[in-house]
């Protein structure tokens, strides 16, 4: 189940394709869609960044810890979470949220690879944007093509394309 800014229930279905659609869209954080993620509180405890929570779906066909990536990418395009904040360590996260230390550990790494997060021996994993816009760019145009391909045969137009765009792009900051 998965809840709206406004408190009310969202479709998962409906929301599970919306998601699909756009998924391999935009895969760094500026301008990730994740449209049936409401968000992640947060409060601040010492130096370290905690989320208050994070809802993980465990009846959803997503990996769980593609869904934590997808939080983490969300709670920083929506100003959530920011540059150089420290995320919980892995074994805080685990117990927080109930599930493998190793699926955390996954999430983490992906993150890693993507450029959104840096591991540091001393202080974790810290929110780090890619500062590589050119290859950033590039992927993007990647991702892009299959999925403009998809709305293209799916007779959805550029007009129809540029107005989704814009109206996800009002999610973030």
């Amino acid at each position: 189940l998965c809840i709206n800014r406004q408190g009310g229930s969202l479709p998962a279905r409906c929301l599970s394709d919306a998601f699909s659609l756009f998924h391999s869209v935009f895969t760094f954080c500026a301008v990730c869609v994740i449209l049936y993620i409401t968000g992640v509180k947060q409060k601040k405890v010492g130096e370290d960044m905690y989320l208050e929570f994070i809802e993980i779906d465990f009846n959803s066909e997503e990996a769980i810890y593609m869904q934590l990536r997808n939080q983490i990418i969300w709670a920083i395009a929506t100003d959530g979470l920011h540059e150089g904040e420290v995320l919980p360590s892995v074994r805080q996260l685990a117990d927080r949220i109930g599930i493998n230390m190793h699926t955390v550990n996954k999430a983490y790494t992906v993150l890693k690879q993507e450029g959104i997060l840096t591991i540091d021996r001393r202080r974790g994993a810290v929110v780090r944007i890619d500062a590589d816009k050119l290859y950033a760019k590039e992927e993007l145009r990647s991702d892009l093509k299959y999925v403009l391909a998809k709305a293209f045969c799916k007779n959805i137009s550029r007009e129809e394309v540029h107005e989704m765009v814009d109206e996800i792009y009002e999610e973030y900051k």
